[in-house]
């Protein structure tokens, strides 16, 4: 297949086996066929492409056969004159021509029998038509045509070439991406309008960012009501920016905005601006801001606006570099220049704020700067809401549950599983999701559906059990830590063989140093089961080995908890929205140093799990053969079957809520 492909390539497709791209084969078409064109209706050599009988005459010859009753039609062209002699009646047989001089005869008999078609160079001539029409029994063609009409028919072969020429220029830039599509019209904005309802989004969509949504809702207001603001001084603010991690609801936000504000809203976004042409992004920019002024009061977003905002090189950079820039230059002095352009509002959403100009964010460009963070627990109750408005939930459902076992989920996540919870609802044929449904459905999110085609062997299903278990117990024998709600060896569609879901007692923003040290000790205890149980270890702890080096590489380089390095800074975020990693700030022996404290404090979380394990080995293999059998237990089984074994009275509460730990294998 791709072998064919090539070879269309190389032959410049089908029917075009010069390799002229397929495009230009067809301009080189349209110019030959409006020239065929021209040649066949618009001049002479209409007359010769009729007939070979085609004579050239002068107008006085022509005018003594029109005498002489012999022209039976006349067409009268552009510039020329065309008419039409009938021939002598002739009736005679080949068969009966015996010699060659009587064959000479035949021919020249048969030769004047046929019609013949005059050329003649028209002369001015205004009583022409009158004389014709004298005659009576002349047909007349074009005689009506009036000087335009003659320029009209002269210039029409172009007109054809230029529609024709259009017509492939928009087929050339179908097939190129667009690169070639804005041609004749690169320069324009591609911004789209909306008007009051046309999202379909208002504030009342819009839930758990109840900061931004007040800031949004007075820019709405100041424009709703200017005057109440605008008598004690204040002005329009001139840009918000909306900052915050994926998915928490920016664009939607500004789609708010959109339905709410009673005036015209152009959306665009930072790639819009980009084109392959040197100056097209800032002639978009300059564009859209003149639709804007013709539309103001008005609101413009800018979605993704760091495609187009990023930090200023001073160093040389390639082309792209400075048509980006060009277009920034262009977007800041339309922004706050010398031009007033009052009325307008811009808006704006990035999640990575950190890498933009400095002179775009100053006061007078976006003088707002609005954060979409996170939703908190009282957040993710109202989102859930918002999203199952217009799904039929039964008596069971506790979205306050379900917010606590979702901590960190974004808005995006929340509309995903309510979502997953109607279709579970759907296929098992109920007419209404229950709370089994949502809770199935925020595993579903986090770790994959059940993976029903992979079965475990027997060794396998043992070394997960204990693995899983020994998470669980570790769990339960610390006190920082947060109560187990469900134990799986199902293996997952995210490649989990099996994991444990814990859920917070309460909505936290802070971690303590000894709450960090327990959960690298919970993240180390699975590796340490198949330690302490099989005397080996398996692949199945990499995700576990993962994120316990990312905590203990955070403990010593960020939040100063490491006694060797004290409260150093060793290490900078590299975006506070993405979590694309850290930078160390740090010199090389600095950077060994960090390595070698890190891996001091793994390996004494790994022996502090493998002690607790050994500590309570009969409650970790009755679990776990308990487990073997069932598959799935909840986390009241498991609480149960801790007490009876180790005869240890939790103190953590009972309450059983999905929350992933991200200590599956």
């Amino acid at each position: 297949m791709d072998g064919n492909r090539q070879k269309q390539k190389n032959n410049g497709g089908k029917g075009n086996p010069g390799g002229i791209p397929q495009a230009l084969f067809g301009i080189l078409i349209a110019i030959v066929t409006s020239l065929f064109i021209y040649s066949v209706l618009f001049t002479g050599g209409a007359g010769r492409l009729m007939s070979n009988n085609q004579l050239e005459i002068s107008y006085s010859e022509f005018m003594e056969k029109v005498e002489d009753g012999s022209i039976y039609r006349v067409r009268i062209a552009a510039e020329d004159i065309y008419a039409y002699e009938k021939g002598v009646p002739f009736d005679a047989n080949l068969q009966d021509v015996d010699t060659e001089e009587e064959l000479d005869n035949f021919m020249k008999n048969y030769t004047a029998s046929q019609d013949k078609i005059y050329h003649i160079v028209k002369v001015q001539d205004d009583n022409l038509v009158d004389k014709l029409l004298a005659k009576g029994d002349i047909e007349i063609i074009g005689a009506k045509a009036s000087v335009v009409m003659d320029l009209i028919i002269s210039f029409a072969p172009f007109l054809i070439l230029w529609l024709l020429i259009g017509m492939f220029a928009r087929r050339m830039s179908a097939g190129m991406g667009g690169a070639m599509g804005g041609i004749f019209g690169v320069g324009q904005s591609k911004a789209k309008r909306y008007m009051q309802k046309e999202t379909g989004v208002t504030f009342k969509d819009v839930a758990g960012e109840d900061e931004a949504k007040e800031s949004l809702q007075e820019i709405v207001d100041f424009l709703h009501n200017p005057k109440k603001y605008t008598y004690v001084g204040a002005k329009l603010p001139k840009g918000a920016l909306l900052v915050g991690p994926p998915g928490t609801g920016k664009t939607l936000l500004a789609k708010a905005v959109a339905g709410e504000a009673k005036v015209p809203f152009f959306s665009m976004t930072g790639s819009d601006f980009v084109e392959m042409f040197a100056g097209v992004g800032a002639s978009r920019v300059r564009d859209l801001f003149k639709q804007a002024k013709q539309a103001a009061p008005c609101i413009v977003f800018i979605d993704e606006i760091d495609a187009i905002g990023r930090s200023r090189d001073t160093r040389a950079g390639s082309g792209a570099d400075s048509e980006r820039e060009q277009t920034l230059n262009q977007l800041l002095s339309e922004m706050d220049g010398f031009e007033i352009n009052n009325g307008i509002m811009v808006m704006a959403a990035t999640n990575r704020p950190e890498i933009l100009d400095q002179a775009l964010l100053r006061p007078g460009r976006f003088d707002r700067r609005i954060v979409v963070e996170k939703p908190d627990l009282k957040g993710r109750v109202n989102i859930l809401k918002v999203h199952a408005k217009d799904v039929k939930l039964d008596d069971t459902v506790d979205f306050e549950e379900i917010a606590l076992s979702t901590s960190g989920a974004v808005g995006a996540d929340l509309a995903n599983m309510i979502n997953e919870a109607a279709i579970t609802a759907a296929k098992a044929k109920r007419e209404k999701v229950s709370q089994q449904d949502l809770k199935d459905a925020v595993e579903v999110v986090l770790v994959g559906k059940e993976k029903k085609d992979r079965i475990l062997s027997k060794e396998e299903r043992k070394i997960v059990s204990y693995h899983e278990v020994g998470h669980a117990l570790v769990t339960a024998l610390q006190k920082h830590t947060e109560p187990v709600q469900k134990i799986t060896i199902v293996p997952r569609t995210m490649g989990a063989l099996g994991y444990v879901l814990q859920t917070p007692e309460e909505e936290k923003y802070l971690n303590t140093k000894k709450e960090l040290e327990e959960r690298l000790v919970v993240y180390l205890s699975g590796r340490a089961a198949e330690d302490v149980v099989f005397d080996t270890i398996t692949t199945g702890a990499a995700n576990d080995i993962e994120e316990a080096t990312k905590l203990a590489r955070a403990m010593v380089t960020q939040y100063g908890m490491s006694e060797k390095f004290g409260l150093m800074g060793l290490a900078t975020t590299r975006s506070m929205y993405l979590e694309n990693g850290v930078d160390m700030n740090c010199g090389d022996e600095t950077a060994t140093a960090v390595d070698e404290e890190v891996k001091e404090m793994l390996k004494k979380a790994f022996e502090k799990a493998k002690k607790l394990l050994r500590e309570n080995r009969e409650a970790l293999d009755k679990i776990a053969e308990y487990l073997i059998e069932k598959e799935t237990i909840t986390g009241k089984e498991f609480m149960k079957l801790f007490t009876e074994i180790t005869g240890i009275e939790e103190e953590k509460t009972e309450r059983i809520v999905s929350k992933e730990e991200d200590v599956n294998v």
